[in-house]
């Protein structure tokens, strides 16, 4: 097992100021940062750092768990959410003055998470990283029921650590995706729904709807934050047999359908044709964006050819 690497310093030099996003207003929940982050490099700490700080997190003395996108190890991909991020936004909460800063996968393809997490890098980056890590697959469950179900899931089982986190945050690459078009902050909470209850790969969640399984796990959980990679996303035959599109973005929010709304403008889709996105009751109007200008980032994204209506004009 690789040897951890040195703590790395802030750059805070090296880093453009958010104070466009800094001084909002904590209740406007519809804030959505653009932040430029060209590499995956020491830059990034600091960049995270800053944006939580922007975003007014109150997680002082509470809990925090980090939802990362891992799914499949292929050398040389952007399948999964990159490490250095993950690392960055565990020391980000943890300088917020969390009390407990954990990184949470239930991946749906591969049964040893551990193995898939030591091949994709986590083991090398994260200090420790078996220390802070919990299995969701493996995790012991209590039943939910949303208050409004729109999916056809008979019962609902969700690990107790996500249950109960004070603040879910979920890490996803921003992605396109061979069934939802998009893949990004709210799909990625597929991955909590276990495996050790609903098996591998997790079916059920599409034969019960996979559009209305996406609305109903995301609002399950309220206390929420969102920081999409979109570093080095993917484009195409997402989200495991894309090729790898570099965007040098972080998009972050508070609130997971404004932030995949602000994410897919920027991979030149329409969110307003995401099934998801309306289901989870999309007002684009409510978004504000602060930081970069989706126009300054936009990188139109290669679709497959099912969602190619699904293109903004202008893209």
């Amino acid at each position: 097992m690789a040897t951890p690497p040195p703590r790395r310093e802030l750059l805070a030099a090296a880093v453009p100021s958010l104070a466009a996003c800094g001084h909002h207003t904590p209740s406007v929940s519809s804030t959505v940062s653009i932040v430029p982050a060209p590499a995956y490099d020491q830059r990034l700490y600091d960049i995270v750092r800053r944006t939580l700080q922007d975003f007014r997190l109150d997680v002082r003395g509470r809990s925090v768990l980090l939802k990362p996108n891992l799914v499949e190890f292929e050398p040389g991909t952007s399948i999964n959410t990159h490490p250095l991020l993950v690392h960055a936004a565990l020391e980000g909460f943890r300088a917020l003055g969390a009390s407990s800063v954990r990184i949470a996968e239930g991946p749906g393809h591969r049964r040893n998470t551990l193995d898939l997490a030591d091949a994709a890098g986590y083991f090398k980056i994260v200090p420790n990283f078996e220390d802070v890590f919990v299995d969701l697959n493996l995790d012991d469950v209590t039943r939910v029921r949303p208050a409004h179900q729109l999916s056809q899931i008979d019962k609902l089982y969700l690990p107790n650590s996500a249950l109960a986190a004070d603040l879910l945050v979920s890490l996803p690459k921003m992605k396109t995706h061979h069934w939802v078009c998009a893949t990004l902050a709210m799909k990625n909470l597929f991955g909590i729904v276990p495996g050790g209850i609903y098996g591998w790969p997790k079916n059920i969640l599409h034969w019960s709807g996979i559009e209305e399984s996406i609305a109903d796990l995301h609002a399950i959980f309220p206390r929420q934050f969102a920081l999409v990679d979109g570093i080095v996303g993917m484009e195409g035959n997402g989200p495991i047999h894309g090729r790898s599109k570099p965007a040098g973005v972080l998009v972050a929010g508070r609130d997971p359908v404004a932030v995949d709304a602000t994410c897919c403008r920027i991979m030149g889709i329409d969110p307003r044709r995401i099934g998801y996105l309306r289901l989870a009751g999309l007002a684009e109007r409510e978004i504000r964006q602060c930081g970069e200008s989706i126009a300054a980032v936009a990188t139109p994204f290669e679709l497959n050819p099912e969602f190619r209506a699904y293109r903004l004009e202008r893209s």
